[in-house]
């Protein structure tokens, strides 16, 4: 199985691709095989919504009455295993190489592992219904679900990766975890989770003490609750006098609401709950309780996105079971409750201090009995479930951003207490009590009550207002293996625009007049390393068919594109490339990742590459080695760009007319002249376009023929 991690011949998303050889199969289509339709249809009632090549749902199932093969069979199992799993993905294709019973099956995945696995299963899945043989779908399922928790984005990171990818901007994850880079080079920002790399480490820190935040806030004249940090159960007791009952006791630096009390009246209570607040492992407040309901409201970059209100949370009794035993049937059994980190909700646990108090003050237990229909709380803080963002009253919305501005975070997530969202908090006694960074984005994502909230959205546009696009100039070059002086020579011409330029090709890595490396560099791995360099303005990258059909492209579009030949199809038949004529399906990948606003440098002289004009998104430009060309012709009268090889001129031509570069330095001369070998005079011309169609003007692309020949600094780094 291979893995493309980017725009290939397939699709421009990251993709499994199988080599499968079905064998005797290939004689037995899935209508000739008793009871596969029942067998498969039971274990996996979900391909109902599959819609295949009918383009209607249970268009798969009727492809699977009527006859099909075990490759096209296994597409769609493989998919419906990853959407079981909770990784929903739509692609499919299968196709046959050409040897006889020998299938290319190919799935859309968002995590490599993942994909393997589910074709994986997805074989043995097929293969036991051919054979009616016994299959734990379910036990699969599960290991496939327990992968995707693990390997895949968190909810809240998919959430602002999928806004990015609707606006366009590409993305690369930088580790196993939430780590994520949104944009290209220098016009790249990061996030993880819901922190950016506009968030302040020190702001990061203010939110963690708890009592530092609440100093800082009332400087400010946000209403605070008042408070102290207490250091035994003793001097806990002492300062709720003070303070005046009832009271709060929390740990200073906590989350989820581990660890917090409320409306405590007693010594007692305030002794448990002080143990419950220090074994959470940080300094302990006591403060004022504020009469109310919890609310979360989040805030991006000084604008209130969304709010929730909390819910306090009961069991009701049956007459049989015990509390714990209600807690763990009607409680615990909530989706969105567990231990993992990216769960909105905690799994209440019975042996909890603070859910153990919160019982005894009811007069009971853990393990009472309530009567049929008795109710009892076992939880009142951390259980947002409401949305009520459009309750939000202005004066609210202005001091939780004024709050998030003073602990100095971009996105915050505001505690507050209040009666009613909807009206000030001064004249109600409502406060905020926490500000908190990296805040959760699931509980607005799905909301127990009322509407999702568009946070993802609301981040990247934080990130990248309207215009930003997060790109920074992709040249993307494929040719007939000689392609590295047309690669350089774009390099050069970006950096005489005033571009940090990254350049890898056959030639090795560069970055600047730097050579990083002298080894061949055209892979997705070198490309993706240059694509995460924050000083890149411009990148140049070479590629090969071997690499589009092994590895994908590095990125997912590009601003010029650029085909010099059409490669024979020799050395490709181990990928099942043999004939020519194949060919421009593979090389077609490079005009298909053209952005709208891109452009596509294609050879005049090569018809091959000349028809793949119409796959390009954006504007065409020709590039010949014949004055005369008549496509060129063809194409100017309809008003497009076009560059040529005049003898030892390139001239550009364009609406304005023509623009003649001269006086080119010997090498360039030499590649341009007839004593030469022919094959490297449109490498010249082609570098010419496509700086030209990058926006480099001619007077530097002029400059740039002209010093081509002076040396490059080096520094190999191994």
């Amino acid at each position: 199985m291979t893995f493309l991690g980017g725009p290939g011949i397939w699709t421009y998303r990251p993709v499994i691709e199988a080599v499968v050889d079905i064998g005797a199969l290939e004689e037995h289509p899935s209508n000739t095989l008793p009871g596969f339709y029942e067998r498969l249809t039971a274990w996996l009632p979900g391909l109902i919504e599959h819609r295949c090549s009918v383009g209607r749902r249970g268009g798969f199932l009727m492809r699977l009455r009527d006859g099909t093969w075990p490759g096209h069979i296994l597409e769609h199992v493989a998919l419906e295993l990853q959407t079981q799993a909770g990784m929903k993905t739509g692609f499919g294709k299968a196709r046959m190489t050409g040897e006889h019973g020998v299938y290319k099956v190919v799935i859309r995945t968002r995590e490599e592992s993942v994909g393997k696995a589910a074709i994986t299963a997805a074989r043995d899945l097929v293969m036991a219904a051919i054979n009616d043989r016994p299959y734990d779908v379910a036990a699969t399922v599960g290991r496939l679900a327990e992968m995707v928790d693990r390997l895949c984005l968190g909810p809240s990171t998919a959430s602002i990766v999928d806004a990015a990818a609707e606006r366009g901007i590409p993305y690369i994850r930088l580790n196993e975890g939430n780590l994520v880079q949104l944009g290209h080079g220098a016009a790249q920002r990061r996030i993880w989770t819901a922190e950016t790399d506009r968030t302040s480490a020190i702001a990061e820190g203010i939110s963690r003490d708890k009592d530092l935040t609440k100093q800082l806030l009332a400087a400010a004249g946000v209403p605070v609750p008042e408070g102290q940090v207490v250091e035994s159960a003793d001097e806990a007791w002492e300062a709720a006098q003070d303070i005046g009952l009832p009271v709060v006791v929390k740990p200073s630096d906590g989350n989820h609401a581990r660890g917090v009390s409320l409306n405590l009246n007693t010594e007692s209570e305030v002794a448990t709950a002080f143990a419950a607040a220090e074994a959470e492992g940080s300094e302990v407040i006591v403060e004022r309780c504020i009469p109310g309901q919890e609310h979360r409201v989040l805030v991006v970059g000084n604008k209130v996105v969304a709010a929730m209100r909390g819910e306090i949370i009961h069991v009701k009794g049956d007459g049989r079971s015990s509390i714990g035993a209600l807690i763990d049937l009607h409680v615990n059994t909530d989706p969105r409750r567990g231990e993992e980190e990216h769960l909105p909700l905690e799994t209440l646990r019975h042996d909890d201090a603070v859910l153990q108090l919160l019982l005894r003050r009811q007069g009971l237990g853990i393990d009472s009995v309530l009567p049929v229909g008795q109710s009892a709380v076992v939880q009142r803080t951390g259980n947002m479930s409401i949305d009520v963002t459009e309750q939000v009253h202005p004066d609210v919305a202005e001091l939780v951003t004024l709050a998030a501005r003073v602990v100095g975070l971009d996105i915050a997530g505001i505690d507050l207490v209040a009666e009613d969202i909807g009206q000030p908090l001064g004249p109600q006694g409502g406060a905020i009590v926490e500000v908190n960074a990296g805040p959760g984005l699931l509980m607005h994502l799905k909301p127990a009550v009322g509407r999702a909230q568009p946070v993802g959205e609301a981040i990247v546009e934080h990130l990248f207002p309207p215009g930003s696009s997060g790109r920074v100039p992709i040249v993307g070059l494929i040719g007939d293996g000689q392609t590295s002086l047309a690669a350089r020579l774009v390099a050069a011409f970006f950096q005489l625009h005033g571009w940090q330029t990254a350049l890898a090709c056959r030639d090795g890595l560069f970055l600047g007049r730097r050579q990083l490396s002298p080894h061949g560099s055209i892979g997705f791995e070198q490309g993706e390393s240059i694509l995460i360099n924050r000083t890149v303005q411009a990148v140049v990258l070479e590629t090969s068919p071997r690499h589009i059909l092994t590895e994908g492209l590095p990125y997912d579009r590009c601003q010029v594109g650029v085909v010099l030949t059409m490669p024979g199809a020799q050395g490709l038949s181990d990928l099942y490339i043999t004939e020519a004529d194949q060919m421009p399906g593979i090389l077609r990948t490079q005009i298909d990742v053209v952005l709208p606003d891109g452009v596509a440098v294609l050879n005049a002289d090569d018809p091959a590459v000349l028809a793949l004009a119409e796959y390009c998104d954006g504007e065409v430009m020709l590039f010949s080695c014949d004055p005369a060309s008549p496509a060129v012709a063809e194409h100017r009268a309809r008003q497009g760009r076009a560059v040529l090889a005049r003898g030892t001129e390139v001239v550009l031509q364009g609406p304005a007319g023509e623009v003649a570069l001269t006086h080119l330095s010997a090498p360039v001369q030499s590649a341009l002249t007839a004593d030469v070998p022919q094959d490297l005079r449109p490498h010249v011309v082609a570098a010419v376009a496509a700086a030209w169609a990058a926006g480099v003007a001619p007077e530097l692309i002029r400059a740039g023929l002209l010093h081509f020949d002076e040396p490059r600094d080096t520094e190999t780094v191994h």
